[in-house]
């Protein structure tokens, strides 16, 4: 099944790519793998992918325990500042960085080991009460406070769009934050040029690809629906 699945992924993604004129290259695909046994893993590792996506700390830190091969993982979920310290080293990229204690406290762990942490702000397009991330309004100078950090890459924008059965409806929310990105890079902050947009889920990558994605987010859509009893 997921071998299947991962071959449709990527039809539709070649499929968007041309539809924009965008190369396929310029777009990553990242394999959600919360909630899924290594075993899911490991059959889309056989399958080529080497990009995976986690919500918790904890199951990211368990997974990589498990699986020794060069793979990039990205912690994709909301993350509480007391968990960073076990990420520097695990994580090649944080996509949920929406407050100050919390950059403030990446910037501490990154320094600590000596590396630069690669991170996008969280951004709530939609201004979904249920849903984390700083407004469009208050990117910019969030952006420019954090900015200085030494040990923070801040690489672009991540968006979690509304959950819906048509995925043209959140066309104006990635459109949003790519223009957004647009904003942030012509102000020449120093430290800051953004070059990536992590946006687009399983109901609405190809969308989201459209209106200038670089990573998508992509677990149901691979694995299956998920069973969060047994987590």
């Amino acid at each position: 099944m997921i071998k299947e699945n991962l071959e449709i992924v990527e039809e539709n993604i070649q499929k968007a790519c041309k539809k924009a004129g965008r190369d396929r290259s310029e777009v990553t695909l990242i394999a959600v793998s919360k909630t899924k046994p290594v075993s899911d893993i490991r059959q889309a590792m056989d399958c080529g992918i080497t990009v995976f996506g986690e919500n918790k700390v904890q199951e990211i830190r368990d997974k990589t325990a498990e699986i020794k091969e060069p793979l990039s993982w990205h912690m994709i979920g909301h993350l509480q500042a007391n968990k960073v310290k076990y990420l520097p080293g695990v994580a090649c990229m944080i996509h949920s960085v929406d407050n100050d204690k919390l950059a403030a406290e990446i910037e501490k762990q990154a320094a600590k080991h000596d590396l630069v942490m690669d991170v996008l702000i969280e951004v709530n397009m939609a201004k979904e009460d249920t849903k984390f991330g700083i407004t469009p309004e208050e990117t910019i100078d969030f952006v420019k406070r954090i900015s200085a950090y030494e040990h923070l890459n801040i690489r672009g924008l991540m968006t979690i769009a509304p959950y819906t059965d048509d995925p043209e409806s959140n066309r104006e929310y990635f459109k949003g934050l790519r223009l957004l990105k647009d904003e942030i890079n012509s102000l020449n902050i120093p430290g800051v040029k953004m070059d990536t947009l992590s946006m687009g889920m399983t109901g609405d990558y190809m969308v989201a690809i459209e209106e200038g994605a670089t990573l998508v987010r992509v677990g149901t859509g691979i694995f299956g629906e998920r069973d969060y009893s047994i987590v």
